[in-house]
């Protein structure tokens, strides 16, 4: 089976989108409902060929029933989108018999990351990573719960950075690739020391890491030596704490890479079903997806059809990025 990722506006207000997507052979799409800021070309739309969706937002309307006493609460899209674009989207694509699961992005909100700068990852340096707020928080957690049972209440969720983001971002002109950080390096600075993260953590270890970047070493796990456990811990509590709090059934981006952030930060520790993020070396991340989750797991493979070479091409399901963004060249390629 074939998903294909979708946002509202990719469909709405284009009275030939539907049929676009049936004559591709669409039958099971990913609906973003909570997503991140993206500035996202439309290149088929009668209307508009850019969507500059400015700020991270709910598709769905925001009931202050649902966020009364909450430290976070989502915002509703600007004039780039209704505040029920995911509903009317959604409607739209059943109507059609085309089946529509709930794309969500949990922990990944420069928009309420700015407003709450105590609530983000914070490396061992100092920094903030304002895109990127902290699983380990109590207010994060009790605002990814509620994001997820408000959308769940419609539909099957697909959830997307249920767990920390690190050092790798592509933000607003992005300058950090010429630091040439090891992956190692990366790693060490997406090790997060806000408040809650620093609390679990022996004294010594933000030193420790501050001293190992930079210095050549081979894995994290040799430049933490003695604090490794310390925090794999710290992260594994926050990202099973989240992922509980999540309704089911739902559909997680997941790696079985211990020190994975960003989308697929949720480490795969169990039975479940999954979606490993297949871009590069695909072959070999199903592989270690398929040894953590085991023969009861549901996995598939999320590929891209927005890069230079061909898509990873595996014999299960395929999640693809992404349908509304890609030229028809590149659609019918994929399909050929």
């Amino acid at each position: 089976m074939v998903t294909w990722y979708l946002y509202p506006w990719d469909v709405l207000g284009d009275p030939a989108a539907v049929h676009r997507l049936l004559a591709f052979g669409v039958t099971d799409v990913a609906l973003a409902a909570a997503y991140h800021s993206v500035r996202a070309a439309t290149p088929r739309h009668p209307r508009h060929r850019v969507v500059d969706a400015s700020h991270a937002a709910l598709y769905l309307p925001v009931r202050q029933s649902a966020w009364r006493d909450a430290a976070l609460r989502p915002l509703a899209p600007g004039e780039w989108a209704a505040p029920d674009a995911y509903l009317q989207a959604r409607d739209l694509l059943v109507s059609h018999g085309i089946r529509v699961r709930a794309w969500v992005v949990l922990t990944h909100n420069s928009a309420l990351g700015g407003r709450h700068p105590d609530l983000v990852v914070r490396n061992a340096f100092g920094d903030r990573y304002r895109y990127a707020l902290c699983p380990s928080q109590p207010s994060v957690r009790d605002y990814c719960a509620r994001l997820a049972a408000e959308v769940a209440a419609h539909d099957e969720l697909i959830v997307e950075a249920c767990g920390p983001l690190g050092i790798g971002h592509q933000s607003t002109h992005e300058k950090t690739a010429g630091a040439d950080w090891s992956p190692t390096d990366a790693a060490l600075l997406s090790i997060c020391f806000c408040d809650a993260c620093r609390a679990g953590y022996p004294e010594a270890l933000a030193s420790r890491v501050r001293g190992a970047v930079g210095a050549g070493h081979a894995d994290p796990a040799s430049a933490l030596g003695p604090f490794t456990e310390d925090v794999r811990r710290v992260r594994a509590s926050a990202i099973a704490a989240l992922r509980a709090a999540m309704p089911e059934p739902a559909t997680f981006h997941a790696s079985a890479d211990p020190w994975a952030t960003g989308p697929a930060a949720a480490v795969i520790d169990r039975p479940g079903s999954y979606v490993i993020p297949a871009w590069e070396n695909g072959a070999e991340a199903l592989a270690a997806a398929r040894a953590a989750a085991g023969p009861e797991s549901s996995l598939a493979a999320y590929v891209t059809i927005l890069g230079a070479g061909p898509p990873f091409r595996d014999a299960g399901d395929l999640h693809v990025s992404h349908f509304g963004l890609a030229s028809d060249a590149r659609l019918a390629a994929f399909l050929a």
